[in-house]
């Protein structure tokens, strides 16, 4: 299904409302302090800022921190596509790091590549940014299913 068939079927304030209600549910996300910045059909934005605690042996963001945000922000990036009443679980992803990640935060970015029925496929993009500087750390892509009429709750 398009972009424009779910947005027909759902309004895009209903989707954003969506997205931020399980976005609160993930305890993992608000242990790390990310942040939702940016919902939009077929794209989603985390943003993590720098805690000493979220660093490995060299002071950069450590592997563990910036790839759950990549895996959270593509995620998340499908599941605005998927119809009310689903979830969303992801099936595989693959990152690769490309830069050291220092700065003072880092912004995920999941781009919908494709959204089929079951199966959606997102690139994902991690940069680090200090000040005015953003420089790219990580790339990936993953694989989503989509979980028809399984509600996006806990219990």
């Amino acid at each position: 299904m398009t972009q424009k068939k779910h947005v027909a079927l759902e309004d895009a304030a209903n989707i954003e409302k969506r997205v931020r209600d399980s976005f609160d549910r993930q305890g993992l996300m608000r242990h790390l302090g990310a942040t939702l910045t940016v919902v939009e059909p077929g794209e989603v934005h985390i943003t993590l800022p720098f805690r000493d605690e979220l660093t490995q042996q060299h002071g950069y963001f450590h592997a563990g921190a910036t790839t759950t945000i990549a895996d959270t922000a593509g995620g998340f990036a499908g599941f605005t596509l998927f119809p009310a009443g689903s979830s969303v679980l992801t099936v595989e992803f693959k990152v690769n790091l490309i830069a050291p990640a220092r700065g003072d935060h880092l912004e995920a970015v999941g781009r919908v590549i494709r959204s089929g029925r079951t199966l959606t496929i997102c690139h994902l993009e991690v940069y680090a940014v200090h000040a005015e500087q953003r420089v790219l750390v990580a790339v990936g892509q993953q694989t989503l299913m989509c979980m028809h009429d399984r509600p996006d709750e806990r219990g």
